[in-house]
Parts: structure tokens; C-alpha cells; sequence
């Protein structure tokens, strides 16, 4: 009968446990998600990922840890989505702006002038159509998991923006989208499609006159207001953002955390979205109180103008987007 070495049996057994330990150490890791944005921590985005991180560590303890990277200190938007699509980072909340090259139907926020109020666009988004958009990029691997608010555009500049005719010639920053551009040449102006963190210094050297539509809270939070004399309180579109994530890494999630995280964006969603008109409104007043821009309110004969010379772009893009969802959209404004 052949005898184990008591020392070659001992150093196995010592291998087994630290094995084991690094095995049950490893399955006891948490769930990482790294989200990133490219706004500040006092805006509808900022807040929401700070609530989302909050009641995810109180429900889900050490299973999921939300790591939050804003005013794009990990990715700006573009890089984001690359990420996103790799596995580097699993939450980003883009504006709609930057994902119509993924689907033709995430273009119809940013036709201009489509929602009255944010109310209508709260109808159309938690409606079937809405619905068709969150899931119209799987193709992509990417997932749409709910829209947070931001608010209606506001145009701004170096000179008054009252008539239409009033941005010929101008160069006017807008999101990476044909659509944002083609309004921009409809006013005879110069559309520069420039990464949200570059629009600062856009203004104050030049290179932009102004931008072609921001929330309040963006503009205010950017400090845009001090390298902008001029603001125009035009609505002449809406900015809500798509929380989007990698299809393939939600999907794979056990099914007790994704349920839970689940009911976790629900509740945060409802809470971005039924604070950023109070949000928009006060950074209103702080730029009003910092002084030294001169915010501009329309007369209804003067939005309609504004309406009618941009109205072509909703005509052009019609039939790319979906008739269907354009028509929902618009109907949206009247409540049943």
C-alpha cells in the first residue's frame, strides 16, 4: 500500500480551501454598472443617476454596485455609446439627439415644435408608441429602459433671436443630429454639430454664435449664460433623454436583480421626470438674477413664426421616422 507524504497532502488541502475561498469570494462580487453622463449633478439627469445609485445599494445591498461618472469625466456621448456596445460601460441616458443613426424612429423627438408641454410628452412616451421607440434599437444590442426628462429648448445667442429671420447667418451649435441640423438650415443658418463639453469655449471664442435649442438647467449649470448675452424662450422642441443600456448585459442579469432594478427605474423615472419643470424653472430665474443676459419671451404670432419656418423639416423626415408615430405624437397634445 503506497502512503500520501503527509506535507504533499497538507499543501493540496491548503490549495483546496484558498480555492474555494477565492471561488466563493469571486461569486460573492458584485454586480458592476458604470454609468455615465455628460451633465452636471444639479440637473434632471444628475439627479437621477444619484437616486438610481441610492436605492440600488438600499434594496440590493451587495449584489449591484452603481458606479455614476458625470459631466462626461468617463465618456462623453459618442464614446459612451461605443462603450456602451463593448461592455465598458452599461448605463448611459443620452440625449435622443445622438441615437437616430441606431433607429430611424428615435428621431421624432427632435422634430421642432412637435409637443406643446412636457405633459403631451409624458402621453406619447407612456404609450404604445412610445414603447416602440425603447425597444426599436435591439437590433444594435442596445435597450431603451425609460425616458427621464429634461425639458423644452430654448435658443440662444450673442444677438436677439426674435424673428426667424433674426439667425440668418448665424452659427448655431446642435446635437450630432440631421434632423436638429436640417432646422437650422431652414433659418438660413450654420449648423456646427460639437460635443456638449466644447460648447463653453465654442462661445466664448467664436467658433459658435449661439445653439439651436437646451433646457434651462443645461444652460445654467454649463454657465452658457456667461458667454451668451441673449436667450429666447422659443420651446421649440424637446430634450428628454433615453436611458439606454447593452442588451446582451440586461438580458443576462439573474432575473431577481433585473426585476428589481426594474421597479427601482420606475420609481426613479417618475421622480426625474416630476421635478424637471421645477428645476427648469428656477435655473430660469438664476440667469435672470446672475445678470448680463437678457432672456426674450415670444408673443404667440411670433412662435407660430418660428413654427412655420422649421415646419418643413417635419414634412422631410415624415416618412423615415414613421407616420404612424408622428401622427401619435401630435395627438398626444390634446389629453383624452
Amino acid at each position: 500500500m503506497s502512503l500520501i507524504n503527509p506535507k504533499i497532502l497538507a499543501g493540496a488541502i491548503g490549495v483546496a480551501i484558498l480555492m474555494g475561498g477565492v471561488a466563493n469570494a469571486q461569486a460573492q462580487d458584485p454586480i458592476v454598472i458604470k454609468f455615465s453622463h455628460v451633465v452636471a449633478n444639479d440637473t434632471p439627469k444628475g439627479q437621477g443617476a444619484q437616486l438610481l445609485q441610492k436605492l440600488v445599494k438600499e434594496r440590493l445591498g451587495d449584489k449591484v454596485k452603481i458606479e455614476v461618472y458625470p459631466n462626461s469625466s468617463l465618456y462623453d456621448d459618442t464614446k459612451g455609446l461605443n462603450a456602451l456596445l463593448t461592455g465598458d460601460v452599461q448605463l448611459l441616458a443620452p440625449s435622443m439627439a445622438k441615437l437616430g443613426e441606431y433607429s430611424p424612429s428615435v428621431q421624432l423627438m427632435d422634430l421642432p415644435f412637435l409637443f406643446d408641454d412636457m405633459e403631451a410628452v409624458t402621453r406619447f412616451e407612456q404609450g404604445d408608441g412610445g414603447k416602440q421607440i425603447l425597444e426599436s434599437m435591439q437590433d444594435n444590442n442596445i435597450l431603451g429602459l425609460a425616458y427621464w426628462h429634461n425639458g423644452m429648448r430654448q435658443l440662444t445667442s450673442n444677438e436677439p433671436l426674435i424673428e426667424p429671420k433674426d439667425a440668418r447667418g448665424m452659427k448655431l451649435r446642435v446635437e450630432p443630429s440631421d434632423v436638429l441640423a436640417a432646422q437650422i438650415n431652414e433659418l438660413h443658418a450654420i449648423p456646427r454639430k460639437m460635443a456638449f463639453g466644447e460648447v463653453y469655449q465654442g462661445m466664448q471664442t467664436g467658433v459658435i454664435d449661439g445653439q439651436g435649442g437646451n433646457t434651462w438647467s443645461n444652460i445654467y449649470t454649463q454657465k452658457w449664460n456667461e458667454v451668451q448675452s441673449d436667450m429666447t424662450e422659443s420651446n421649440n422642441g424637446v430634450l428628454d433623454y433615453m436611458l439606454i443600456t447593452n442588451a446582451k448585459f440586461w438580458n443576462g442579469l439573474p432575473d431577481d436583480v433585473r426585476d428589481t432594478l426594474d421597479d427601482i427605474l420606475a420609481e426613479v423615472t417618475e421622480s426625474v421626470n416630476s421635478k424637471a419643470d421645477e428645476l427648469n424653472e428656477q435655473a430660469k430665474k438664476d440667469i435672470i438674477a446672475a445678470g448680463g443676459t437678457e432672456v426674450h419671451e415670444l408673443s404667440p404670432e411670433q412662435v407660430k413664426a418660428w413654427r412655420d419656418a422649421m415646419s418643413p423639416v417635419l414634412d422631410e423626415y415624415r416618412d423615415e421616422i414613421g407616420s404612424d408615430l408622428v401622427d401619435a405624437a401630435q395627438q398626444s397634445n390634446t389629453a383624452n
